[in-house]
């Protein structure tokens, strides 16, 4: 299958355009809408939150990820393998968090081939769409391989202490896996202490609290309201985590 990762928006022709283009070159390949409404222009947040939705998707998966502000610019384009599933996109570190957590040693290339049709400012139909299908396909990366080291961003944390996605509810999702604090840890955001619970119902109605959502996350919620709005919080909002009574930043250099 072939899965979708972009910023366009859940709105206008853009999508639209790029799933055409995969049905016309690969027209038997199921296409997933995983996120249309990544972080708009923001690859760093992107990489967090990509590298925690990927575990539902077989081997063999093609994700389509198209955050990119540098289109038309000095950014490569290119093809990553890793941990058997493909990544099709822009040079912009979107794909850092896939890398460092693979199991095995990914390979990267450099997307050389080019179509007649080469818009300025939309490579994700004219460029990433074609490479897709083709590797849906069962075909060879139309690319020339490179060492990895000319994509790993060695400055960024292994996790991020902000918000990275607000979904429909309200809720505020991190770049913090849950499984790298404690769970009696207490999340600090807003001027507000927010204490860990499982589930939603585990604290009264209008109450916020922090727990682990479904694809490992740390993430802030209220039972039966919307987080960002009694919370004061938005993409891109600093948390802070207090584990002991020491206050501590989650991840060095993120703030």
């Amino acid at each position: 299958m072939i899965a979708l990762f972009t910023d366009f928006g859940l709105l206008g022709p853009y999508t639209g355009q790029v799933k055409a283009v995969l049905h016309r070159e690969a027209p038997h390949i199921p296409v997933i809408d995983l996120f249309a409404d990544a972080p708009t222009h923001d690859s760093r947040a992107s990489a967090y939150l990509l590298a925690a939705y990927i575990s539902e998707f077989p081997v063999g998966t093609v994700f389509l990820t198209v955050v990119d502000p540098g289109v038309g610019g000095n950014r490569r384009a290119g093809i990553l393998l890793a941990d058997g599933r493909w990544y099709v996109g822009p040079e912009n570190g979107l794909f850092e968090m896939i890398i460092r957590r693979s199991r095995d040693t990914p390979r990267w290339w450099q997307i050389t081939w080019h179509p007649e049709r080469l818009s300025a400012s939309f490579h994700g139909r004219d460029l990433f769409a074609p490479v897709a299908a083709r590797l849906a396909r069962d075909e060879v990366p139309l690319g020339r391989e490179c060492p990895l080291s000319e994509l790993v961003r060695p400055d960024w944390s292994d996790d991020l202490a902000e918000i990275i996605y607000v979904d429909v509810f309200g809720n505020a999702i991190t770049g913090v896996r849950a499984s790298t604090i404690s769970a009696n840890a207490e999340i600090l955001v807003s001027d507000r202490r927010l204490q860990r619970a499982t589930t939603f119902p585990d604290v009264p109605r209008g109450e916020a609290f922090w727990y682990e959502n479904s694809n490992g996350l740390l993430e802030l919620a209220v039972n039966l309201g919307r987080a960002d709005a009694i919370l004061g919080i938005e993409r891109g909002s600093s948390i802070r985590i207090s584990e002991q009574e020491e206050m501590r930043e989650a991840t060095k250099g993120s703030w």
